[in-house]
């Protein structure tokens, strides 16, 4: 039987794979957390990933901390580059399918278009260069990676934009939200399930992937279509970036163009609200 190593288990999307298991018994499955999986100590790594000896690598363990890592830059580097890279090798020697997550900021969004694969990276913050230094050192060492950029992921798991902004909508008379960011969100159970049929697909094509739910929206018009579906009758209004400055800054656009995992893995990409109303069905 085929053993599946999930890296970050405890994290939005490791938490939505534990869930999707359920529907794939004919694997054997490993849902790593911190401790048993430790993308923070390279050497340690290597001596878990012989004790575990998986077939299957899903790595959904990441620094995900944006504004801490431009003072965290070394952390965020061994989590997100150098663990990588551990990871690719050790699929590389033992023969393992390997799928890494990566994000959209390794681009700086000076884009006007949806962005594919073969988009010109530019990272603007620690977080994206060292997601985007692990995709290289991945590709590298192991050309048959295959990497998944997603983008503004949320879930009934974990914390999230979703969740802390239907707590606020709920508490106060009034929110202000960075409306100039462009993307699209991602529910993290839709991605899992992508992986999942591209995990079970009759051949592996490698390469990079976008995924993201459909639509083209700011963080406002995402509070707004929360609010939408919620109900509540908090006064949300859009702001600059300007006007909530961050330690790290973000691209302005970051919209991924998924026409190539639809074309090559034939996965169905959901609309983002469609998504939005499932996540919200859970009490999140």
């Amino acid at each position: 039987m085929e053993k599946i190593l999930v890296t970050g288990a405890t994290g939005q999307l490791g938490s939505e794979l534990k869930v999707l298991s359920e529907n794939y018994s004919q694997y054997e499955w490993f849902f790593a957390d911190r401790t048993a999986i430790s993308l923070n100590n390279i050497k340690l790594l290597k001596e878990q990933l012989e004790l575990i000896k998986p077939t299957i690598i899903l790595n959904c363990g990441a620094y995900t901390a944006v504004d801490k890592a431009e003072t965290e830059t070394e952390l965020a580097d061994v989590v997100n580059h150098l663990a990588v890279e551990v990871l690719a090798t050790y699929a590389k020697e033992h023969g393992v399918k390997l799928i890494h997550i990566s994000t959209d900021y390794v681009f700086d969004g000076t884009s006007s278009t949806a962005l594919n694969e073969d988009a010109v990276t530019n990272p603007i913050n620690v977080y994206g260069a060292t997601k985007r230094a692990g995709e290289l050192a991945a590709m590298v060492v192991n050309p048959d990676v295959l990497i998944i950029r997603t983008s503004w992921v949320y879930s009934r798991f974990g914390n999230n934009f979703v969740k802390t902004m239907k707590r606020l909508l709920q508490e106060r008379d009034t929110i202000s939200v960075v409306n100039d960011q462009i993307g699209s969100p991602t529910y993290a159970a839709d991605l899992a399930q992508a992986m999942m049929e591209i995990v079970t697909a009759q051949e592996w094509i490698p390469g990079i992937y976008n995924y993201s739910n459909e639509g083209e929206i700011s963080w406002y018009e995402f509070v707004l279509a929360i609010q939408e579906i919620t109900g509540d009758s908090c006064e949300v209004s859009g702001i600059p970036s300007s006007s909530y400055p961050t330690p790290a800054a973000r691209p302005a656009f970051s919209l991924l163009d998924k026409s190539k995992i639809k074309e090559v893995y034939g996965v169905t990409v959901p609309d983002y609200k469609e998504s939005l109303r499932k996540c919200l069905k859970f009490k999140v």
